[in-house]
């Protein structure tokens, strides 16, 4: 099976301080993937350092087996929404836009064609009647689908959302998890940075746990257990348990 992502060997330090420690992974091609573990474990750090934001002090990163700089154009990137200056003024059509700009180059302008996709994506995210509101106006969960929307503009072959479903409305959370499952559909690979351990049977496929050192990955029925999450989450497990086990209620039908 073809790998969408492989890692090998890769450490990053802040200062001298450990963030990730020798992490080594193989990620197949078309998978819907849940990056989980406590606050701190490395989860935003993990996603920068693949996509060249983080340097790290050693490993190698390959993508359908060529680095990230021939890869770039088909790589999405959604942030956490506390790093995004939500004051810029822009609205939300002309921020789903900017999804173009990687393909488009500095000195060329959004086409009609690329226009008529940005309002295409509005309606896939159900943000159809807020093209002209600027994004401060809009509120969480409205905001995350615009940079969902700007995201699939890309129309990337990969997908890496940082805390998609943090502090969002059910709604949208619906609307996200129905377009994430058609990527898959479409053969795309999917990395969320994911709290809601009750979720994750449902939405994911595959799961990486990590605690600054990679604690397991597989497919989600395989390593999403008790004892890796123990692994992972240590003394504070215990908080987590009935989360866990809900999850696993709901996987069962119960």
């Amino acid at each position: 099976m073809e790998s969408a992502l492989k890692v090998q060997q890769l450490s990053v330090h802040y200062d001298r301080t450990p963030a990730l420690w020798d992490i080594n992974l193989e990620i197949p091609a078309g998978k819907l993937v849940a990056i989980i573990g406590p606050n701190g474990s490395g989860k935003t750090t993990f996603i920068k350092s693949l996509l060249d934001l983080i340097t790290p002090i050693s490993g190698r990163i390959d993508f359908f087996g060529l680095p990230f700089n021939q890869m770039r154009k088909q790589i999405a990137y959604v942030p956490q929404r506390e790093s995004v200056d939500w004051d810029f003024p822009i609205t939300a059509k002309n921020l789903i836009l900017m999804g173009r700009y990687g393909k488009l180059g500095l000195f060329r302008s959004p086409t009609a064609a690329d226009r008529a996709a940005a309002e295409l994506y509005l309606e896939k995210v159900d943000m159809a009647g807020y093209a002209d509101r600027q994004i401060s106006q809009l509120s969480g969960g409205q905001q995350q689908r615009i940079f969902f929307a700007r995201a699939l503009m890309q129309e990337a072959d990969l997908y890496f959302m940082d805390e998609a479903f943090s502090g969002i409305d059910l709604a949208s959370e619906k609307v996200m998890m129905d377009l994430l499952r058609q990527l898959q559909k479409e053969g795309k690979t999917v990395f969320v940075v994911h709290h809601d351990l009750s979720s994750v049977h449902n939405y994911f496929d595959w799961v990486i746990m990590l605690n600054m050192r990679l604690v397991a990955y597989g497919e989600v029925s395989e390593v999403f257990n008790a004892e890796n999450l123990r692994a992972a989450y240590g003394k504070n497990y215990s908080l987590l348990d009935e989360a866990f086990q809900l999850s696993m209620q709901k996987n069962r039908g119960l």
